[in-house]
């Protein structure tokens, strides 16, 4: 690990594999999702608007040579540190399209002199046997290829809620049959998602470590502007359903006592998180995941002209590292040292 963390970031990943660090440049090669197109539903998952999840530069209108040209200039202003990039396919469903055009698309960007690889964001429900043939071969031809998958939560009935489209066990089998290929893969998971009690976002940790993945993401949820969501939000506050975790893990214990009476207390629908809860909560989770695996991220940043608001503030992720690194030493915390 990083000598100053206590956790294991991803960019240990690429050190420890190819000798320096990669830098991800975002790419919108104008896919969509099988929950867009009305293949599984029209409108996206009840979260979802795609805008708010990559930068200004990486747009369908634009070659691929020519988002990654300008994406380099961009990093190399932000992160000095960068000193080679990778093609990060991020925008919907990057495998949603027959093998031959993934080919044609993901070429272009493997053809830049200045990339090594490609990060493929997708859905589960979205790759099959063929492209993880493929997808091999090319890894084992001297490309980087990383999957990412969304799979968001490990329980049915939240993916339900949310209208994914899919379920967990599909979620699982894509995972088991690109780790059976030895493909590079990370999971990206949510919390706060309707209707997840503060318990199962705890013990969703257990179910985590049993994937084999090779690195993780979580965000917390954030309500974007004109999604479905922000309306089921907005619900939820007229009928006195958001908590904060605190509160929401007081009632569940509030509840647990009474259930012998079999009193009824109502659960919260939406948990949020103060900047401080989360901290603690994912410097908690941390503790209890797997020691060897990656940590992509851990919190996420949409910039606010995309939110209803910004409850913590203006706060970027460099800080959130920061005051996590904090709890965990205030903590004695270690990732994998609760397991």
């Amino acid at each position: 690990m990083e000598q100053h963390l206590r956790y294991n970031p991803f960019v240990n990943y690429f050190t420890e594999h190819y000798g320096c660090r990669l830098q991800k440049v975002v790419v919108n090669a104008g896919f969509t999702c099988p929950n867009r197109d009305g293949s599984l539903g029209t409108g996206g998952c009840t979260y979802c608007d795609n805008d708010a999840f990559h930068p200004n530069y990486s747009t369908p209108d634009k070659s691929i040579g020519r988002q990654i040209d300008e994406g380099i200039e961009f990093h190399k202003v932000r992160y000095h540190k960068a000193q080679q990039y990778i093609a990060y396919f991020q925008p919907f469903s990057n495998t949603y399209a027959p093998l031959c055009k993934l080919k044609e698309i993901y070429a272009q960007a493997l053809a830049h002199p200045d990339i090594r690889g490609i990060v493929i964001g997708t859905r589960p429900d979205c790759v099959d046997n063929e492209k993880l043939d493929w997808l091999q071969e090319l890894s084992e031809h001297g490309k980087i290829v990383i999957i990412e998958y969304g799979i968001e939560s490990v329980y049915n009935k939240t993916l339900e809620r949310i209208h994914r489209g899919h379920n967990f066990e599909t979620a699982v089998k894509a995972i088991e049959e690109t780790a059976r290929r030895g493909i590079t893969q990370c999971g990206h998971f949510i919390f706060g998602l309707p209707g997840e009690t503060a318990r199962e976002m705890e013990a969703s940790v257990q179910i985590i470590n049993g994937l084999p993945l090779t690195a993780l993401k979580f965000h917390q949820l954030q309500i974007i502007k004109g999604t479905r969501m922000e309306k089921e939000f907005a619900k939820a506050i007229a009928e006195g359903k958001v908590s904060t975790l605190t509160q929401a893990q007081c009632q569940e214990a509030y509840q647990a006592q009474r259930q012998a009476i079999q009193q009824y207390h109502q659960q919260p629908d939406f948990i949020t998180f103060t900047l401080e809860e989360y901290i603690d909560f994912i410097a908690k989770f941390i503790a209890r995941l797997r020691p060897d695996f990656y940590i992509d991220r851990f919190a996420g940043e949409v910039p606010p002209r995309f939110v209803n608001e910004t409850p913590w503030g203006l706060i970027r992720y460099q800080e959130l590292r920061t005051m996590l690194e904090k709890r965990m030493e205030k903590l004695d915390l270690t990732q994998g040292c609760s397991i």
